[in-house]
């Protein structure tokens, strides 16, 4: 059956037109004044709509459009959000405009409001927040992304309490996405082939306030049935799905944006999904430019951006070969390389002909910049993967770290922002960039930090009985238990709660260890305590949803039954409420398996206390003044160990200090001393951990030297990336000849600090000349192992050619005490070099 649409708005009056633009901009997603306005402007279609502005717009009967457009009052609000709207998309930023081009982040998913439901975690928010971050810096940045038709399973719990998943169908023209139309008003499509089957795909954009998102989406009657089905669900169907997934991202990406005319000068791989985006890069300068895959690698290689999230090899993408062979045989046909070659591109060991192809190990041979998302994430990276660079010394290997960030605007609760606008100034909303602003948190009186505390509390129990009751009711529980959940819960005692994916390493059921301990804090009258528990297990994770199970089944005990409750369908709406109305934010994960994690930084944010391991981005943000830590990074081989030493050590926590502290209260009734964690939690997280400070570093470290970098190329007509590819040639020829000899030093056994010491050694550099080689010493204390620690990197000039050597040598000063030993090595060297670490290009002596 044929079938021929069109789309119809809804008429709303001049006087309210403005509402249409805001709807479908997520600016108001962390402006409540805005989103004030859809509340006013219908209740009940606000909740009906699910909070979603665009889809609210066509709802609303016309005969009320018609009377709020009389009404004074709203006239006046809605003024005022549009001025402000207006003065935020005009004014000022922190970037000024310095750099050429634009940085394409590239993501699979992305959380930005509950109104767009295309992302499923941790991984989402974050890139959601970097679009936010973006906008409110100014930073020429876009993003690229997926649109799913179904976005990620919505989660009920059957009677037994086993998850169970529904996959409701978006609706993309009553959401906050327009189609990308050419000048004659028709879908712009992109072609992208996979295994030899064209597939088109039409592009969407998502306003987020002065930046924008691009959404590929497949469902169009262009397409196969099968085809159609590529953009159907998230992190939905098989691995060949997953490969076809991450074939448009990467490839239909930069299509993408070439078909919107935008000048993609950098990009950024948010984790390895999307890297087939450096293909297609490749792809473009050979044909631009006759270069060939080498040339053109060097080409793309200083402006590429990584950046992964996972601590386990297990969770780094790999594709089968026969997949593979399906899908980019013709490409690397195209390309002019071998096979092997192009396999060796994803493999750890590229001689290995059965090891699969990874994308995280694609993605790091093929970008200049990289980094993982906290310092210790930084550190079991460059374990990970410290075998791609042969030789070279674990700190540094090229995978530095930016930690995660939240943005504060969205993540803090409502009452908390006008608390710390009246206190902070019209400069916090007008320079989020400016994080000094957080030191002002001191100005605020216990008072009232801790009456906008106890407000959201009160607000997250109400909403917490209304989800519960809602979903008993879906499940068919009789009118008492219906009864019973309404008295869930107090809106005075201390609340802990733990939210995230139930992943077995993240441990949810670890205060369930012993549960007489458990049942005794929970039924303590005078010193009451209540837990919540929310989130989602992967729908094919059966040990997982087994957790939540035992979860709700502990929680339907009589003893505990108003005290601890686990809420189904944990999404970003829930989360607000939960990271700003509890007291202490729970994580419990094994160390060192938690990349980042960001749930606590939104708690933070809100002045909630975390008690976490120290994992991820706690490992760095925890001190005695800003909330606890179980057990003082301790690394366990014997998993069922370190439970129990854990679970007891959180057992201990709560009962000596944490809940005493709470209830530890002055003649007028405050708690001053939580009161003054609160503030150095919220200073610390404000300052240290927001997504405006993540921002500047991505900025300043790799964003706008990749920018530079692709400038200089592009001005020099790329002529340094083709002398770079056959420099690199060259290099990797002769490095098999280098060889260091003779190393000798002047210095006397016993030397004192500030003392020099001359250290020479012979290089035979296997035909380079002395400004293609960078002959270092490399000198520290020496470690009991017999390697040296803190090293420093000299360089060392050739002085004097002797047969087919040349001498080297360099002076150095003693600067500390304690034994001290040195070696000499040889690295790649060339002006176009953004990095001398080149994987199998270094030589020791």
């Amino acid at each position: 059956m044929k079938i021929v649409s069109h789309t119809v708005k809804p008429k709303i009056p001049v006087a309210l037109s403005s509402l249409e633009e805001m709807a479908h901009n997520l600016w108001l997603s962390w402006n409540f004044e805005a989103i004030t306005l859809f509340m006013r402007l219908d209740w009940d279609v606000w909740l009906q709509s699910n909070q979603n502005p665009a889809k609210m717009l066509g709802m609303v009967a016309q005969e009320r459009y018609d009377a709020m457009a009389l009404d004074d009052s709203y006239l006046s609000a809605l003024k005022m959000v549009e001025e402000k709207f207006q003065r935020y998309k005009d004014g000022e930023t922190w970037y000024k405009g310095d750099h050429k081009g634009v940085v394409a982040y590239f993501s699979m998913e992305y959380g930005l409001d509950v109104s767009l439901p295309v992302y499923s975690g941790g991984l989402g928010i974050l890139s959601g927040d970097h679009m936010k971050a973006s906008s409110d810096m100014g930073l020429p940045l876009v993003g690229i992304g997926l649109l799913y038709r179904q976005g990620y399973f919505k989660q009920y719990l059957n009677p037994d309490g086993f998850q169970q998943e529904s996959y409701p169908e978006n609706d993309w023209y009553n959401m906050p996405v327009h189609r990308c139309l050419d000048d004659g008003g028709k879908p712009i499509l992109i072609a992208v082939d996979m295994a030899g089957r064209t597939v088109a795909a039409q592009i969407w954009e998502v306003a987020v306030g002065r930046s924008s998102l691009f959404l590929l989406d497949t469902n169009i009657e262009e397409n196969s049935p099968e085809d159609r089905e590529i953009t159907a669900a998230l992190y939905g169907g098989n691995t060949e799905t997953r490969v076809r997934q991450e074939i448009l991202l990467g490839v239909g990406g930069i299509r993408a944006l070439r078909a919107l005319g935008i000048d993609v000068a950098v990009t950024h791989m948010n984790e390895g999904h999307s890297a087939f985006l450096a293909l297609e890069r490749i792809r473009e300068i050979m044909a631009e430019r006759s270069f060939s895959f080498a040339e053109a690698v060097q080409a793309v290689w200083p402006t590429n951006i990584f950046t992964t999230h996972t601590p386990v090899p297990a969770g780094n993408e790999r594709f089968g070969i026969d997949l593979m062979e399906k899908y980019f045989r013709a490409w690397v046909q195209q390309l002019g390389i071998e096979w092997k070659d192009f396999l060796a591109l994803g493999r750890e060991k590229p001689e290995d002909n059965n090891e699969p192809f990874c994308m995280t190990v694609f993605a790091l041979k093929l970008a200049a910049y990289a980094n993982g998302v906290a310092e210790l994430h930084g550190v079991v990276s460059r374990q990970m993967w410290a075998s791609l660079w042969p030789g070279l010394p674990l700190d540094e290997v090229p995978i530095s770290s930016i930690t995660n960030g939240v943005h504060p605007r969205t993540w803090a609760s409502h009452n908390m922002l006008e608390l710390l606008d009246r206190y902070f100034g019209p400069r916090f909303y007008e320079e989020p960039a400016n994080l000094d602003m957080w030191d002002r948190l001191d100005r605020i009186s216990d008072e009232e930090l801790w009456r906008t505390h106890e407000r959201r509390r009160e607000r997250l129990v109400v909403f917490a009985r209304d989800r519960l009751k809602r979903a008993m009711k879906r499940s068919g529980a009789a009118e008492g238990a219906l009864h019973r959940a309404e008295d869930v819960l107090s809106p005075y005692a201390i609340t802990i709660s733990f939210a995230r994916r139930f992943a077995t390493y993240k441990r949810g059921n670890l205060l369930l260890r012993d549960p007489d301990r458990l049942l005794r804090l929970l039924s303590d009258k005078d010193r009451p305590v209540q837990i919540i528990f929310a989130g989602k297990a992967h729908p094919h994770d059966l040990p997982g949803k087994e957790i939540i199970k035992e979860l709700v089944h502990f929680s339907r005990r009589e003893e505990v039954q108003s005290r601890i409750i686990f809420l189904e369908d944990y999404d970003m709406t829930m989360a607000r409420y939960m990271t700003s109305g509890s007291d202490v934010w729970l994580n419990t994960p094994r160390r060192p398996l938690e990349a980042s994690g960001t749930s606590g930084m939104k708690a933070g944010v809100n002045g909630v206390l975390n008690c976490s391991v120290l994992d991820g981005w706690w490992a760095e943000g925890y001190s005695p003044e800003v909330g606890w830590a179980i057990g003082s990074g301790e690394e366990y081989q014997d998993t069922e160990l370190q439970d129990r030493i854990e679970s007891e050590a959180l057992y201990d926590l709560l009962e000596h200090e944490i809940v005493p502290l709470f209830y530890q209260r002055g003649r007028d009734g405050l708690p001053r001393e939580w009161i003054k964690r609160m503030k150095a939690s919220m200073k610390s997280v404000g300052q240290d951990f927001s997504t405006h400070r993540m921002l500047k570093e991505y900025s300043e470290r790799f964003y706008f030297p990749a920018l530079d970098n692709g400038r200089r190329l592009a001005e020099a007509g790329y002529v340094p990336a083709k002398e770079l590819a056959a420099y690199l040639a060259k290099a990797h020829k002769a490095w098999p000849a280098i060889s260091v000899t003779e190393l000798k030093a002047d210095a006397k056994p016993i030397m004192e600090r500030g003392d020099k010491v001359t250290v020479s050694a012979l290089v035979d550099l296997g035909g380079l000349e002395p400004s293609e080689a960078a002959v270092e010493l490399y000198h520290g204390s020496v470690t009991i192992q017999d390697g040296i620690a803190g090293a420093q990197r000299r360089e060392m000039s050739a002085v004097e050619k002797k047969g087919k050597a040349w001498e080297y040598r360099v002076t150095v000063t003693c600067e500390s005490t304690g034994q001290h030993g040195y070696s000499v090595r040889v690295m790649p060297k060339h002006p176009a070099l953004v990095s001398p670490y080149v994987p199998g290009l270094i030589k020791w002596a």
